[in-house]
């Protein structure tokens, strides 16, 4: 019986991922923690003690926390997904399509380091709209 071969990338490149995921999630909680100051409202600005423009503003600012939310809630879905990579890493399985088994193109990983299928294997995907 012939040794199997291991489709995998080498703990080097492993290691290179490994930074590149930490970078991004420390990029991503900066940005989280701006999203959620902004969301909460905390602040040193007189927008509490100006009435003559509150009634305008408020529509604003509920947009604007809206919006706010929403892109904190995708980032933390981000952070979430970069944090299991960092799991794959460990495992060894990070960079395998799940779909194929094959290695996910190094390109690919370096502008999406949380994939888990290569560009093919994406297009095969029914689409979520």
């Amino acid at each position: 019986m012939a040794d199997k071969v291991v489709n995998r990338y080498s703990d080097e490149d492993l290691a290179e991922f490994k930074e590149l995921i930490l970078n991004k999630i420390a990029e991503a909680q900066k940005a989280m923690e701006v999203y959620q100051e902004a969301y909460s409202g905390v602040g040193n600005d007189t927008t509490d003690t100006a009435p003559t423009f509150k009634n305008l503003e408020d529509g604003n600012q509920v947009l604007s926390k809206e919006e706010n939310s929403r892109l904190a809630g995708r980032l933390d879905k981000y952070i979430n997904n970069l944090e299991a990579a960092l799991v794959r890493i460990e495992n060894k399985t990070y960079g395998v399509d799940r779909i194929t088994g094959k290695l996910i193109p190094k390109e690919r990983l370096k502008i999406v380091p949380h994939a888990t299928l290569d560009v093919d294997s994406k297009r095969a995907q029914p689409s979520k709209k």
